[in-house]
């Protein structure tokens, strides 16, 4: 029935897309879809809100933005397929989830890469960041910016997470990442990929012993109705990206896409005042729930991830990791 559904959803939305193109013009009006998964509350959206402002301000009118939320039209992965075929213009999907079309992009993924949300900054703004973006053309979708996703920890149903020890024997949910699936399994703990939307049924019914996520999505999903712990050991700070489809993209003038591109610039700034407030008062609200919430030194944890992270020398995503680090303030 899933998999009938998921097809269901993926047609309906190409079909849409046959009879209006991810970027169609309509009376010398050109028309951007943008489908994303979170809700209409969700810095994302309201950034992307933003964004549509902002181009239909600098194109005089001229562009306009129409936004699908709430997964309205798939999951992230199938709107990242549906940007590639250009059925809609642009989404936002995280960074964890798009490693599986570019790999390199595995570099965000591994544990404890950021000393923090400066440094993260710092590289996603530096030629690392814009490298990494660029990339994204070879497997048609041009990446024009990113979105702060904050830091990943672990919520368990049953028990707090002090040490990488508690983990182990304990089975969670995780995005299909490599090196997040492998965090998961050096801290002695077994990483199982299900399906964002149905985790709530899975935490409440014992499918799984917890999850790992940032405190807005926890919140927006309701997590914390199911989760008795929210250990905040933030092993993981994975930014979302923001894709257009390249051939959408090829299809603007150079004027037009320097409209995007600045009204992106924007947008991305707002988001990360948004994220800042959204993840302070999400947390405050999880632990008014009666979630207990924990934060433990995170030195083991780091100790824990070493010789993972040493296994990527060598390789283009350990020689991307080397060029992080080395941007850090502790360098």
């Amino acid at each position: 029935m899933h998999s009938r559904r998921k097809h269901l959803k993926l047609w309906s939305a190409a079909g849409l897309a046959s009879l209006t193109p991810g970027c169609a013009q309509f009376g010398g009006t050109e028309r951007i879809t943008l489908a994303h998964t979170s809700d209409v509350q969700h810095p994302v959206h309201l950034a992307m809100s933003r964004f549509g402002e902002e181009l239909v301000r600098l194109s005089g009118n001229t562009m306009l933005v129409d936004i699908f939320p709430n997964a309205q039209l798939g999951t992230e992965r199938e709107l990242v397929e549906l940007v590639q075929f250009g059925a809609i213009s642009m989404t936002k999907v995280s960074s964890l989830s798009l490693e599986s079309f570019a790999p390199k992009l595995g570099v965000y993924s591994l544990p404890y890469i950021f000393d923090g949300s400066e440094h993260q900054r710092r590289v996603l703004e530096s030629e690392i960041g814009q490298e990494l973006l660029d990339g994204l053309s070879d497997v048609l979708l041009k990446g024009i910016g990113h979105f702060d996703a904050g830091a990943r920890s672990f919520y368990m149903a049953e028990r707090p997470i002090n040490t990488p020890d508690d983990i182990r024997g304990m089975t969670l949910r995780v995005l299909p990442s490599e090196a997040l699936v492998k965090t998961v399994e050096t801290f002695g703990g077994a990483a199982t990929p299900i399906a964002f939307g149905e985790l709530y049924a899975a935490l409440q019914q014992g499918v799984v012993d917890g999850a790992e996520n940032n405190p807005p999505s926890v919140l927006s999903a309701r997590h914390h109705e199911v989760s008795k712990f929210y250990s905040l050991d933030e092993h993981v700070s994975a930014p979302d990206v923001i894709v257009m489809s390249q051939s959408v993209w090829d299809s603007l003038t150079p004027q037009q896409q320097g409209w995007v591109k600045q009204a992106m610039t924007s947008s991305e700034s707002y988001q990360r005042e948004l994220w800042r407030k959204a993840s302070d008062d999400a947390l405050a609200e999880i632990e008014a729930s009666g979630v207990v919430i924990n934060r433990p030194d995170k030195a083991p944890f780091r100790k824990a991830v070493a010789d993972l992270k040493a296994s990527y020398n060598g390789t283009p995503i350990g020689e991307l990791a080397a060029r992080i680090e080395a941007m850090s303030e502790n360098a």
